[in-house]
């Protein structure tokens, strides 16, 4: 089979051909349709990752077809259309990852392939209304946002919620997901084509982050938030301290900007404010935000669509700044 592999070559992604592997105890083979890039995909082939083994099969995201099981799997599994949840050993505590938890695609083999292993009690059937490629779009960044909204964000309707950086993976299902609630959301991007793209879509409003007055402008409009989703960190983490109303909430799931040069406690304590981390989340949160995505119809964004022998072209445009998911087509 073809497999986009992690090597220690002066191009780190490799296109090469593996053995099909065959199920063990308790696994299921599948088919592969369509699986989805993440920014962690590119962080390892950039070797900016933890634990990099490699010759690993890349790829946390993927939809396909049950082709066979293993001992101790119902065979009613078998042609079943699928989803993927990427989580391996979540741990007993909802609340945080065990310290041995992985995702699918470093260190064990992922999606960029043409088939997968994984074990049983990682399959969800698609929802019959999606594309191969919108379901393969789905796991890691749907449930990355589902976390940060409902079990950390606490979001309910009528609130108001600004999602920053929107167009990314995460930020794009935290938009949806914030409507389907039936939430007033805002958003921030650098590129206006974003904005109003997100407008179109049901946001709002939209505020350009590379403009000096956008926090005013945004206070002004609004009265400030109750929920901002970030991605980035660094200063603007204080620029959103300012613009959240009393016992508001930061739920932040990345820190690509780095660490904000200062942090303003004082306003955060007086006006009661939470600042949280958050990653994806544990296996219960993917069957409920799968059943979310159902009940609401949710489609995911696609930004845009790559063979497999192409896959080195969708990592590419993946830096580019995309507006929705990156996704790699495996059956055609």
């Amino acid at each position: 089979m073809k497999a986009i592999i992690i090597s220690d070559q002066i191009e780190p992604i490799q296109l090469v051909e593996k053995e099909i592997p065959e199920p063990k105890q308790g696994e299921v083979l599948i088919k592969l349709q369509a699986a989805a890039l993440n920014r962690r995909d590119q962080w390892i082939r950039e070797g900016k990752y933890p634990g990099i083994v490699q010759g690993t099969t890349l790829g946390s995201d993927g939809a396909g077809i049950v082709v066979a099981v293993g001992e101790g799997v119902s065979t009613s599994w078998k042609d079943k259309e699928v989803i993927i949840n990427p989580n391996i050993g979540w741990g007993e505590n909802p609340g945080v990852q065990a310290a041995t938890y992985s995702i699918l695609g470093m260190p064990s083999d992922g999606t960029f392939a043409e088939y997968v292993l994984v074990n049983q009690d990682r399959l969800h059937e698609k929802p019959a209304y999606l594309t191969w490629e919108q379901a393969a779009a789905l796991p890691l960044g749907g449930l990355t946002a589902y976390r940060a909204l409902f079990f950390h964000g606490k979001l309910l309707k009528g609130q108001k919620v600004l999602i920053s950086g929107v167009g990314g993976g995460v930020a794009q299902f935290a938009f949806q997901f914030a409507l389907a609630r039936g939430a007033e959301v805002y958003v921030t991007s650098g590129e206006e084509t974003k904005i109003e793209a997100c407008v179109k879509r049901g946001a709002l409003a939209g505020y350009n982050y590379k403009s000096e007055d956008w926090q005013q402008k945004a206070m002004e409009e609004t009265g400030g938030f109750d929920l901002v989703i970030d991605s980035a960190g660094g200063d603007q983490l204080n620029a959103f301290i300012k613009m959240m109303r009393p016992a508001g909430s930061i739920v932040f799931y990345g820190a690509t900007n780095g660490m904000p040069t200062k942090l303003d406690l004082f306003r955060m304590f007086w006006n009661q404010l939470t600042v949280q981390g958050s990653t994806m989340g544990n296996d219960q949160e993917f069957s409920q935000m799968i059943d979310w995505v159902e009940k609401h119809q949710i489609e995911p964004i696609i930004d845009s669509v790559y063979s497999l022998i192409n896959a080195r072209d969708a990592f590419d445009r993946m830096r580019s700044g995309v507006f929705g998911k990156v996704v790699i087509s495996i059956s055609n």
